[in-house]
């Protein structure tokens, strides 16, 4: 299929406005071509906080991931289709969940901050380790960095909560005060800081190798990155569990009050659900550093497409607006439009068996898996166990007419 790379719409900065320009099309920026391009559009963040630097580039093969064309810090769509729709986000994909097909994206690869949307790989990380009956006791430590003007379940010191009570929390309240119980749990011996080693080991076996994770609620940390590729990945490991698809289609709780702890209303934030038709869950992230973040799915006409966008403005269409106006982008294309693909844990099994292989012979050549390349390697076998054969059976001859002689 020919791949249509174009550049991102570009931003035009007025006094106190911004505005979107339609996309041009003109040729975006390949890493692995090394042509130029325009960059995907930005807003720039007034100030960053300080003591957080800004992430590492991105290597040409990790830009590469799921296809050549993916490798563009500029808008790569199928050939021949609609232009994708103008919006502030500085970075987004459009992928299909069930074929794993790419179908569009601007700066696929490009590092940026994720905000609560990290929560997600925190779910994909710990639901498999934690039993949801477990009941666990809030500590100080739990609390004692969290900004109460921050969003919040609403836990209290030496309260006791069921695991899932916890999962509800994060998810319909985006509550950072669950995340951090919750990794401190998943962490065991090791406290918060194993869990959030155990949800980048998940972002390594999901091969979301341009996400690193600093704090498990996605609030800003130093060195805390990810990408709208890798939250696709993240994404499609998580509305594979039906745990986690339960606990995200529901849009309000109400946990019972105990000894030790009041009732507590869970009320899900506004994550397009029953607004959008075919909307299984989302979550929503904002952080001044950040600005705001999106990941959603729904499903239609047998499709499931999930939408990743970062650092999107409020203004015109905020994050909710600009993911409406992808999926349904994304929703009118044909099932074979493509640029890429999701990589999964097990291509990342064959690539490493590859490289093995490439290290234990020396021949780049039959490394690629097709049957044929192994083909020398079995002829020049064959022959070797052929000359020994011969030999076996010519000393077997001398040795019968010795002993009928």
């Amino acid at each position: 299929m020919t791949i249509r790379r174009i550049a991102a719409p570009a931003i035009v900065v007025a006094v106190g406005a911004v505005v979107v320009s339609p996309a041009a099309p003109v040729a975006a920026r390949n890493r692995t071509a090394g042509t130029g391009a325009q960059p995907c559009p930005t807003v720039e963040v007034p100030t960053r906080p300080v003591g957080t630097p800004s992430p590492p580039p991105v290597e040409p093969a990790e830009a590469a991931v799921g296809g050549a064309a993916l490798a563009t810090t500029g808008l790569v769509t199928p050939a021949g289709t609609p232009s994708a729709p103008a919006v502030t986000a500085t970075s987004w994909i459009v992928a299909d969940l069930g074929s794993g097909q790419v179908l569009g994206g601007c700066g696929p690869h490009e590092h940026r901050t994720p905000a609560s949307v990290q929560k997600l790989l925190l779910a994909v990380a710990l639901l498999p380790r934690l039993d949801p009956t477990t009941v666990v006791e809030v500590t100080r430590d739990d609390l004692h960095d969290l900004d109460p003007a921050s969003s919040l379940m609403g836990v209290v010191e030496g309260g006791r909560y069921t695991v899932e009570e916890l999962w509800l929390g994060l998810l319909l309240e985006s509550g950072n005060d669950a995340a951090n119980v919750l990794a401190r749990l998943g962490g065991g011996g090791a406290g918060r800081p194993g869990g959030v080693q155990v949800m980048n080991d998940e972002a390594g076996r999901l091969r979301a190798s341009q996400t690193h994770a600093v704090t498990p609620s996605g609030l800003d940390g130093a060195g805390q990155y990810t990408s709208a590729y890798d939250l696709a990945l993240i994404a499609r490991a998580a509305f594979e569990r039906d745990d986690f698809r339960r606990y995200i289609a529901t849009r309000t709780a109400s946990l019972p009050s105990t000894p030790g702890r009041s009732a507590l209303a869970l009320t899900g934030d506004n994550t397009l659900l029953g607004s959008y038709p075919g909307m299984l869950g989302g979550k929503t992230g904002f952080t001044d550093l950040a600005r705001q973040t999106y990941v959603g799915v729904a499903e239609r006409d047998g499709r499931t497409l999930a939408v990743t966008l970062l650092g999107a403005e409020n203004a015109p269409l905020g994050s909710l607006g600009e993911a409406t106006a992808l999926l349904n982008w994304g929703f009118a294309l044909a099932p074979d439009e493509a640029v890429g693909h999701l990589v999964t844990p097990d291509q990342g099994k064959k690539d490493e068996n590859k490289d093995k292989l490439v290290a234990a012979t020396g021949d780049e050549g039959g490394t690629g898996g097709e049957p044929g390349s192994l083909l020398p390697v079995t002829v020049g076998t064959v022959a070797a166990l052929g000359i020994i054969l011969v030999g076996v059976l010519a000393g077997w001859r001398r040795a019968s007419r010795r002993v009928a002689g």
